[in-house]
């Protein structure tokens, strides 16, 4: 039972990130400089994560010769992103056309609780493979969840929402992640097996979101001091998930 405590305790957590949107109402015009900082280091945590630990530990855990199956699963979940990805800016043009439509603004929310449910499926996964695994998933989780929920709560407000009403409804898509953690932990339970390749699909997740929207918004600043010091940031977020697997212990 305490394996399901720290998942709950974990997937509530990140839940409570949904409310890192307040920054937006505090900081103001200082809020892009630090949220920039913030992208690039959670690019690069979130590549280390996930060659150095998902990765990793899914092939420790599966199996060489499944190798296969491992990369496959990862293809999928970064092909998975790419796809869910499409469909929102798909739908965030056409709101651009028609800003008056509120249902943009719900179908960002429907959006992300798919996206919030498959975290809780990963952060389940890590802590049944191992309590180390699943506390580095669920930091590299909140280190792309935060520079993520700012935004999603900017993209409610911009869709018509009030300031209150984004708040409760981006907080109720956020703790999707929850169940998605007792789903995890349930299923587990029948084919434990098979949540192993949660692991290589979360590190497909990690890769597309690090590569595929981080990256490109630091690549923007082109002058080199500023250039330098984000690519300094980005390399000490990916020694940190190194420093966790030499350093963390079994």
């Amino acid at each position: 039972m305490a394996t399901f405590y720290w998942i709950i305790g974990s997937t509530f957590f990140v839940s409570l990130l949904s409310f890192s949107g307040v920054f937006i109402l505090l900081l103001k015009e200082k809020i892009d400089r630090i949220l920039l900082f913030l992208v690039t280091f959670s690019a690069g945590a979130l590549i280390g994560a996930a060659f150095f630990h998902l990765l990793a530990e899914s092939i420790e855990e599966i199996g060489v010769d499944r190798i296969l199956h491992i990369f496959l699963s990862l293809i999928i979940g970064f092909c998975t992103f790419f796809i869910l990805e499409q469909f929102i800016h798909w739908h965030h043009h056409h709101a651009r056309e028609h800003p008056k439509i509120m249902p943009f603004s719900y179908l960002i929310l429907v959006s992300d609780s798919f996206h919030n449910f498959i975290d809780g499926l990963v952060i389940a996964a890590s802590f049944l493979t191992g309590i180390k695994i699943g506390i580095i998933t669920t930091l590299a989780v909140i280190f792309h969840e935060i520079p993520q929920e700012i935004g999603d709560f900017g993209v409610l407000i911009y869709g018509g929402m009030k300031k209150a009403k984004a708040f409760f409804y981006n907080f109720i898509s956020a703790v999707v992640a929850v169940l998605g953690g007792i789903f995890g932990f349930l299923l587990s339970e029948k084919i434990e097996r098979g949540i192993l390749y949660l692991l290589p699909f979360a590190a497909g997740n990690f890769l597309y979101i690090a590569c595929s929207d981080l990256i490109p918004e630091v690549k923007k600043k082109t002058e080199m001091k500023e250039s330098l010091i984000h690519f300094f940031v980005f390399l000490l977020g990916i020694s940190l998930m190194l420093a966790t697997k030499l350093f963390g212990g079994e």
